[in-house]
């Protein structure tokens, strides 16, 4: 494969495979159902997005959605923000899961650092999640109340969160490697009033305690009524409980059988965030319905996942990708969770897990294929794949060498389905289909009922051509609105300033005129770090918060084709120098403070940051500066407060593409 590039045919899927996939399946359904029949993925796909009410109660009918109250109207109005799907119906998604019940079937397999690989059957999960869900009731929490974790990738938090979804509460976590202002930033708009919590974690082989953690988070959060502890690092019950606590194991102890409250399509299911360059973390809300039916259609049509299946993707807590691992048993599939790096003992650790789990979806980023390469991994040799039927890639763009990789040292037959998506929808915008051939570098197509188009700066759809990815029709898990943002201004700021009443990404994209599609990074200023994204001005926060820094400016380099590099800029003081000391200071105050996977790979420091007029950072047009593009594309120097900055950026870029 030494001549792989952009476009090169990698995988075809055989007419057998695509007979048995759920794709096939829904239509051959459309056309018993419906007199409807398309030649191809993409027919199917323009259908779904030009008939999209059509489309959408199809996928009612097709995946069986339970309601006790039907719906009266399947979209009010063809409009964002403010559509209004399945009016009327009232149901409940945890209802959905339990449904795929089969009593001494595994439904979770689960390994970390220092456990080994368990299983627990759909019994197991079923009556752990009815005692937590009384116990919660008994706690008093009602449908609407907010119930928040601090904890990682473990069965407790899949089982916490069907508890809350059952009862109509609405759930919200975070990673424990998540820093405590990060933490507070988030659960604290949304006034939680059960808090799910471990001791601590162990990462690399290293322990974390978090118990100072949890004492922060409860202080800093006057509404909380009660924590659950759940003894993980150390796994002694004798462990010190903090104020208003309870243990885990005490929660279980509850009887009582798993009812479902019928909420309405649109009731709060969970609270995401993904943040903005200015202000507080977005707080997401989206609904019980929406996440139902676009994870259905995910999941049984899109990606042919069946009760067959053991599906993994490696994320955390704190990311969608969590969202969408456990939504996977909608379809009756098991989810394998892992807990831990990536990396350690070695890089083999996640195709180990692969062969003793019996995976047969491998989820992953483009960063650890990129990892893999490096460290000269070849699990196909090394470990039995012979399960293993697809690999999925997202959080950043994948390239054709990442393609390649794949085919040449995990399995030549194996469906690869990178996709793009977003927290804001928590789901793929773009990705993969088993009826089309894999070519390198590529995205297979746009995901169905998904209206996908790359826009110039006239809002004038382009093919071939690199443009801001939009969706230009509602989708049923677009957000119900921000939680405290009342008259919707946030919202609407955060996704259809740019070209009104169409949703913009901030992703660059290019649709081929075969349909395929490529990621080519963000056209805007957050921060996508594997595959979590970040505001930077929680990173401003944490750096200006040392005394030695007055200003500062984070930008992320990530592009399809080249190397990730996160560079940070500040302004010091008069007198202080950017030495190693105070480079690991100001890494390890973003390490604790926000994110480890946000901690810059250079720092610099510079006379000035540059500012708009009326003072604002410049993150997006230094970005392209230092992504190589003209300076009189990138800036305006007219529009500046301070041009005479401009000159570092520019001879930094220069070094930077003559290296990238």
């Amino acid at each position: 494969m030494a001549t792989i590039s952009e476009g090169t045919l990698l995988w075809e899927p055989t007419e057998e495979r695509k007979k048995s996939s759920g794709m096939f399946r829904y239509m051959q359904w459309l056309g018993e159902r419906r007199g409807l029949a398309f030649d191809d993925y993409h027919a199917l796909w323009q259908w779904s997005v030009d008939q999209l009410e059509d489309f959408w109660e199809t996928v009612w009918e097709y995946t069986q959605v339970q309601a006790s109250v039907p719906y009266t109207k399947v979209l009010e109005k063809r409009e964002m923000p403010g559509a209004r799907w399945f009016t009327g119906a009232r149901l409940n998604y945890a209802e959905h899961i339990f449904r795929n019940f089969r009593a001494e079937k595994p439904a979770l397999f689960f390994r970390s650092e220092h456990h080994p690989l368990t299983t627990i059957t759909w019994d197991e999960l079923r009556k752990q999640t009815a005692s937590v869900s009384n116990a919660l009731k008994r706690l008093g929490v009602k449908p609407g109340d907010r119930v928040v974790a601090y904890m990682p990738n473990i069965p407790q938090t899949v089982i916490a969160f069907l508890a809350c979804a059952s009862i109509g509460a609405v759930w919200s976590s975070c990673s424990p490697d998540f820093g405590t202002p990060s933490v507070i930033d988030r659960f604290k708009q949304i006034e939680p009033k059960i808090l799910f919590a471990v001791d601590g974690y162990r990462y690399n082989g290293k322990p974390h305690d978090r118990m100072s953690v949890v004492a922060d988070l409860q202080a800093a959060l006057p509404s909380l009524e009660k924590t659950v502890l759940v003894p993980y690092l150390d796994e002694r019950t004798d462990a010190k409980l903090p104020h208003h606590a309870v243990l885990w194991d005490d929660l279980l102890q509850t009887d009582g059988e798993l009812s479902f409250e019928q909420v309405p399509f649109d009731h709060p299911l969970w609270v995401l965030y993904s943040s903005g360059t200015t202000g507080l973390p977005k707080p997401i809300v989206q609904g019980q319905g929406g996440i139902l039916i676009e994870q259905l259609k995910s999941f049984v049509i899109q990606n042919s996942i069946t009760e067959d299946d053991r599906f993994f993707w490696f994320t955390t807590t704190g990311w969608m990708m969590w969202n969408f691992l456990v939504g996977t048993l909608l379809a009756g599939a098991a989810i394998i969770l892992y807990d831990g790096s990536p990396a350690y003992p070695d890089i083999d650790v996640l195709w180990d897990l692969a062969e003793k789990s019996g995976m047969t979806y491998f989820g992953t980023s483009a960063g650890y294929i990129a990892t893999c390469m490096k460290a000269g991994a070849d699990p196909g040799k090394k470990y039995d794949l012979s399960k293993l039927k697809a690999l999925g890639s997202t959080g950043s763009p994948l390239t054709p060498e990442g393609f390649a990789w794949v085919y040449e040292h995990v399995k030549q037959d194996l469906w690869l389905a990178s996709a793009s998506g977003g927290t804001d929808v928590c789901t793929a915008f773009v990705g993969g289909s088993p009826l089309l051939p894999v070519r390198a570098g590529e995205i297979q197509c746009r995901s169905l009922g998904v209206k996908v188009e790359a826009f110039d700066e006239q809002g004038q759809p382009l093919i071939d051509e690199v443009g801001e990815l939009v969706v230009t029709e509602p989708m049923p898990s677009m957000p119900l609105y921000f939680w405290n943002d009342p008259d919707g201004r946030r919202y609407k700021e955060s996704y259809f300033d740019m070209y009104p009443g169409v949703w913009r990404h901030g992703d660059w994209i290019k649709i081929t005129s075969r349909g395929s599609c490529i990621i080519y990074g963000r056209s805007d200023s957050t921060i996508n770090r594997h595959g979590v994204r970040m505001g930077t001005s929680e990173i401003y926060q944490a750096v200006e918060s040392l005394d030695e820094v007055l200003d500062s400016l984070i930008v992320d380099l990530e592009l399809l084709g080249r190397p990730s590099f996160l560079p940070l800029f500040v302004v010091l003081k008069p007198g202080v120098v950017l030495d190693e000391q105070l480079k690991a200071a100001i890494k390890d105050k973003i390490r604790k403070e926000v994110s480890p996977r946000h901690v810059p790979d250079e720092i610099y420091a510079v006379e000035q940051i540059p500012r708009t007029l009326n003072g604002k950072k410049m993150e997006v047009p230094i970005r392209r500066i230092l992504l190589g593009h003209p300076l009189e594309k990138a800036v305006n120097p007219d529009s500046m407060s301070n041009p005479e900055s401009l000159p570092f950026f520019i001879e930094l870029a220069k070094s930077l593409n003559e290296i990238g």
